[in-house]
């Protein structure tokens, strides 16, 4: 991945970066949206189920609304264009996937050494089928404002969107193998490699790393 310094960068006409920094607060806005319905579904079915990787998913869906947040913070106001706000964003943002890293880990963890067998959960089998496919086109196309603006900060927010992708495939293969084939630690285990993903990404973000169209 290279380094793209934010003072480097040749800037977009006035008019394109407007309607490029629309569409990211409308993708923020639109995100957010989803993750309070994932974060509703995930944390009741969690608690009816007894799933600590459910919990553990709708607490994943309010850090992705808090990163969502921080880019509709970036792009308003006397904010716009400011490369102090762009590395203050990219720094929260940071923060969010330490967070999410922390909490996976140490839930993820407890879990296994204390053996607690969740019980099935059809409506969390349902949540993670449609959030695995949908998160990536959601990230791709912040991605690509991020791209077009020299954002890191919406990059790496995008980024998060895929890590909500992996850890709902892991929350799939978790929960389907819970439920068909007894493997009460399946979801845990996998958990414990999204918490790896997200502070590798934490770390990226943390350091200023921006991923442009050449390098992505």
């Amino acid at each position: 991945m290279q380094i793209a310094p934010l003072g480097h960068v040749t800037p977009l006409p006035q008019l394109e970066r407007a309607r490029w920094e629309r569409r990211a607060r409308l993708l923020a806005w639109g995100g957010n949206a989803w993750h309070l319905i994932e974060f509703g579904i995930a944390i009741g079915a969690g608690i009816a189920a007894g799933s600590i990787a459910l919990i553990g998913f709708g607490a994943d869906s309010l850090i992705e609304g808090l990163a969502g947040f921080v880019i509709v913070w970036l792009f308003t106001g006397a904010r716009l264009g400011s490369e102090a706000a762009e590395r203050r964003a990219q720094e929260l943002v940071a923060v969010s996937y330490f967070i999410l890293a922390a909490y996976v880990a140490v839930e993820s963890v407890r879990t296994l050494l204390g053996g607690h067998h969740p019980k099935t959960s059809w409506i969390g089998v349902g949540l993670a089928a449609i959030t695995a496919p949908t998160m990536p086109l959601l990230a791709r196309a912040k991605r690509k404002v991020g791209n077009k603006l020299y954002s890191s900060a919406t990059v790496s927010e995008a980024s998060q969107n895929m890590i909500c992708a992996y850890l709902s495939v892991a929350l799939l293969v978790g929960l389907l193998g819970n439920a068909l084939l007894g493997w009460w630690w399946s979801d845990p285990a996998a958990a414990l490699v999204i918490a790896a993903v997200a502070l590798r990404e934490g770390r990226e973000s943390w350091r200023g790393e921006l991923c442009c169209d050449d390098c992505c």
